[in-house]
């Protein structure tokens, strides 16, 4: 039974983990701040509650996010990037720093350059909700409870954290690890960099340098050997008319916005 329990508890962390991930890399990531597919209103309406299910008590503004992303292509290394490793002592100053960022952009309290606002998608009463503390403390609520039904043992509620903040995680590790280790296909004037080989932990996120390179590219692997997960999936949603992948951004072409 206890083997049961932890595998109930390994699979939630899994799927939790690779969703979430999947979302603010699909939906985010590469419609939101860089339109590298389109898709009708429909399915962008029902990628914004996927979004929101699968990232949960970390739920991210499709919108601010985009902004932010794009200052950060605009700015990379410089004083006016959300998320420089440059600019931070450590991981939570990091952290605490694009929080501040991210959270003027949602309220309108930061001034944002025009160029970045070009067709960002805008659910404003859905983000009032998905943002709001209430929202996080019910998800919160329901990850505690899940592990108190499930968790084997009170080391498994270690994990409990990483749930709520998953998103910032994710962000992190990008951000953070990929702009300080790893290899670099492309000498950039910035210090991104490509975490490994073979991304299948970070679904594509992982290969920063080849994306600081090709912003608007729908596949973030460049060399044979990397091989891009979300990219992957997006090829199927593709075939299924569900969005449709630009075909600037198959040429690897670097300006998007």
């Amino acid at each position: 039974m206890k083997f049961v329990f932890m595998t109930a508890v390994l699979i939630f962390f899994t799927a939790h983990w690779y969703l979430s991930l999947f979302s603010q890399s699909f939906f985010d990531h590469r419609y939101a701040a860089h339109g590298a597919f389109k898709m009708s209103r429909f399915w962008e309406k029902f990628f914004y509650v996927f979004a929101y299910i699968t990232q949960g008590a970390s739920y991210m503004s499709p919108r601010a996010y985009a902004i932010m992303h794009r200052m950060h292509h605009a700015y990379t290394d410089t004083a006016k990037d959300p998320h420089s490793p440059q600019y931070a002592k450590g991981v939570i100053s990091m952290m605490k720093r694009t929080n501040s960022f991210y959270i003027g952009i949602y309220k309108k309290t930061f001034p944002v350059e025009q160029r970045f606002l070009k067709n960002v998608p805008d659910w404003p009463w859905f983000d009032k909700w998905a943002m709001t503390y209430t929202s996080s403390a019910i998800w919160t609520l329901l990850y505690i409870g899940y592990y108190i039904y499930f968790a084997p043992s009170l080391w498994w509620f270690l994990l409990i954290p990483i749930h709520v903040l998953m998103g910032p995680v994710h962000g992190t590790i990008v951000n953070w690890i990929a702009h300080k280790y790893g290899y670099r296909n492309f000498e950039l004037s910035n210090t991104s960099r490509n975490i490994m080989p073979v991304d299948l932990f970070m679904m594509g996120e992982g290969y920063h340098n080849n994306h600081h390179k090709f912003a608007s590219s729908a596949n973030f692997g460049y060399r044979w050997f990397e091989i891009d997960p979300t990219y992957l999936v997006m090829r199927v949603l593709h075939a299924l008319h569900v969005i449709r992948i630009n075909t600037t951004s198959l040429e690897r072409r670097v300006t998007v916005f």
